[in-house]
C-alpha cells in the first residue's frame, strides 16, 4: 500500500510538471504572435513596443502595442500605434489603430 501511495505521489509530481512551459517554448511562441501580428498591422516599419502581454488561458489573447509609420502618401510617414490581439486558440491576429496612448516615444 505504501510503494502506491508513493508511486502516485511521484506520478502527480511528475505530471505537474510536465506542464509548464520551457523559456524557449515561451520564445518562440513570443516570435510567433510578433510575426503574426506584424504582418496584420498596416504600418511599415512595425516594431513591437515593450513585452508580449500574456493574457489568462481563460481568456485566450496574447496583447502586443506595436508601432510604425503609416504607408499612406497623406499621412507623410507619421508615426502610429496599434493594438494587437492574438487569439491563442485561431492562432489570429487582430489589429485595431490605438494612437491615443501614449508611449515612452511620444512624449512632449
Amino acid at each position: 500500500m505504501k510503494t502506491l501511495t508513493l508511486s502516485l505521489l511521484c506520478l502527480t509530481a511528475l505530471t505537474s510538471q510536465a506542464h509548464a512551459s520551457s523559456p524557449d517554448a515561451w520564445a518562440a511562441y513570443d516570435k510567433t504572435v510578433l510575426a503574426s501580428c506584424t504582418k496584420a498591422s498596416g504600418l511599415k516599419d512595425t516594431k513591437p513596443v515593450g513585452s508580449p502581454a500574456q493574457f489568462d488561458d481563460r481568456v485566450g489573447y496574447t496583447a502586443v502595442l506595436l508601432q510604425g509609420q503609416y504607408p499612406q502618401k497623406h499621412m507623410k510617414g507619421q508615426q502610429g500605434t496599434e493594438l494587437c490581439l492574438y487569439s491563442k486558440k485561431s492562432k489570429t491576429a487582430f489589429v485595431t489603430e490605438w494612437d491615443s496612448i501614449r508611449t515612452g516615444a511620444q512624449t512632449r
